[in-house]
Formats: structure tokens, sequence, C-alpha cells
């Protein structure tokens, strides 16, 4: 059984090892060229090159997952509604819910979407290092750049060394850089969870079950990265820490610019957005519920009314005297009105 389940995910990493190490040889052979194919700086910028080309290949899956979570925010309201419907009723209500999700295009699991497809390359670049530490090559890399990222050193501590075992001189700066980037992947993952929640999320949905969901994932997934983190190797510890550090700044730039309305930063976006206008001397924006659409235009301004021309004495005598008004003919009395000659 166990050989069948190393055999599937064989089958799944061998293709990841080809692709993760085609992309790491290939910063390798830039950065190489200027700092020495030997040397750690090199191996690590090529590392954090390949987050680079991993994070910008998962921007579509992220604006996706944006959009299912403002969704997701958004019907808080509803679904505690639904919730207090059927709440004697747990078959009714998941099939409510479900409804609901479909027809918003919401995807409850969308959060987690771009950390599960990180994983296997994770899994992919872990084993890569690892096996690069015994003398072991995988991928396009030659034995020689197996070689070379074994020994590759970065501050005194080996990119293959782990916090857990590191031995020899060099043990006190492994375990020291080792627990530098464990602290940050820790630090960034909380603080990127705590950013969404505090910033992004209205009012409605700090209550109840999606609150909690997110609570978890703002305590629990940092634990789970500082405990895992002391058996990874400096150079996945790294990719890792970039990893997270692109999706704090990719939040940030979508929570400054697109924020979920009813949120402290949509009011800070209105805030900043009405300083702008006023620093350029344009008016405020018209009130809630005036609003014209995109099709409307504003009404143009009545004409302002003429006064009659002056006129001489002599040009008034020219035209003559005013007429008359018109008088209406008498009315004709009818068959009834008309007196009896008799």
């Amino acid at each position: 059984m166990f050989d069948a389940i190393g055999s599937f995910f064989g089958a799944i990493l061998t293709p990841l090892y080809w692709i993760t190490s085609l992309v790491l040889s290939g910063f390798h052979s830039v950065f190489g060229a200027i700092f020495g194919d030997a040397s750690g700086a090199s191996w690590a910028l090529s590392i954090v090159g390949l987050t680079l080309v991993v994070r910008a290949s998962l921007i579509p899956l992220f604006v996706k997952q944006i959009k299912s979570s403002r969704n997701m925010q958004l019907i808080q309201p509803r679904v505690r509604e639904l919730q207090k419907k059927y709440k004697h009723d747990r078959e009714r209500l998941a099939q409510e819910q479900m409804k609901l999700y479909k027809d918003t295009n919401t995807n409850p699991f969308s959060a987690c979407l771009p950390l599960l497809l990180q994983m296997p390359i994770f899994l992919a670049l872990f084993h890569l290092i690892d096996s690069a530490a015994n003398g072991e090559k995988k991928g396009v890399l030659t034995q020689k750049q197996v070689d070379q990222l074994s020994s590759a050193e970065l501050f005194g501590a080996r990119i293959a060394d782990t916090f857990l075992g590191a031995s020899g001189d060099a043990a006190t700066q492994v375990k020291l850089l080792a627990a530098v980037l464990v602290v940050a992947m820790t630090a960034t993952t909380f603080l990127t969870q705590r950013q969404l929640m505090t910033k992004n999320m209205p009012a409605d949905a700090l209550t109840g079950q999606y609150a909690q969901q997110q609570k978890l994932l703002l305590y629990v997934l940092p634990l789970v990265f500082a405990v895992g983190g002391i058996a990874f190797p400096i150079g996945v510890l790294l990719y890792w820490t970039t990893s997270n550090l692109w999706t704090m700044g990719q939040q940030f730039y979508v929570i400054r610019n697109n924020p979920v309305p009813g949120t402290p930063a949509a009011k800070a976006k209105e805030d900043r957005d009405a300083a702008k206008r006023r620093k350029k001397g344009l008016p405020d924006e018209p009130a809630a519920g005036t609003t014209l659409t995109a099709t409307e235009t504003p009404a143009p301004p009545a004409p302002p009314r003429q006064q009659p021309k002056k006129q001489t004495r002599e040009q008034r005598r020219k035209q003559g005297p005013p007429r008359a008004p018109r008088q209406a003919a008498p009315r004709r009395p009818g068959p009834s009105e008309q007196k009896n000659p008799d």
C-alpha cells in the first residue's frame, strides 16, 4: 500500500522536478555569471526568482480568489438568515447554502486554492534541495550544479541545511539564519491574514462561522509554519518567506485600490479620493443616491431671461398706438333662453 502511495506521489512530483529545476537552472545561469556559479548569493537569488515565477503564474487564480472572498464576506448576513431559518434541519441548510454560493458565484474554499496549488511546487523544491544535500540530482540539474547547490553558503550557513540537522562548525550560523527565516515566514503569514480581517472585512462578516474560520487561519496557520519550518532547508524557508512577502504586497495593493464596500479600507479610500479632489480644486462627489449613471448627463442650465430692448420715443411713435385686445363675439342665447313672444 505504501509503495502504491509512493508511486502515485512520485508520478505527480516527477514533472514538477523538471519544471522547478529548469526555472532554477535558468535563473542560476544569469546570477551565476554575476556572483559566481558556486556562490550562495546566486543560488539564493535563483530560489527567489523561482518564487516570483510561481506567484506571477498564480495571479489569475488570485484575482478569482479575491472576487470569491469579497462575495463570501458580503453574503454573510444572508448566510446567518439561512442558519436561523434552518437551524433544526442540517441537510436543508447545506442545500440552501450551496444554492446561495452558486447563485452568487462564490467558492467558500477559494481562499485556500493559492496555498494548495503552491504545495506541490513547495514539495518539489524541498526534495530537490534535500536530494542535492545528499549528492543526488533531480530534474535537469547537472551533477556539477547539484554539488554547487549542496555546498552553497548564505551568511555562513549552507542553503541545504536545516535547523534540526545543523551540525559542525557552522551549526550556529545555520540555526540563527533558519530561526530568522522561520520567524519571518510566521510573521508574514500572521500579518497577511490580520490585514485582511482588520481592514477589508465588513462588520457583518466579523461574526459567525465565517469569522471563526478566518480567526482559525489567523492563529493556526502561522503556528503550523513555525513548527514545520524547523525541518525545512534554508532554501525552502527562503522560498516560502518570499512567497509570503509577495502575498502581503499583493493583498495590500488590492485592499488599497479595490476594497470591499463598508470596510475601514473603503472608508480610507474615500478619504484619499476626497483629499485628491480638494487638492486639484474639484468639487466633491454628489451625495449617495444622486450619482448619475454612465448614460445620463446633467441637464444644461436654463438660459438667463432677456430683458425687453429699450426703445426711443421716436421708435414707439413710428410703431403706432398699441392694438386693442380682440373682443370675443357675443354668445347667442340658446333655444331655451329665448324669450317667448307671447
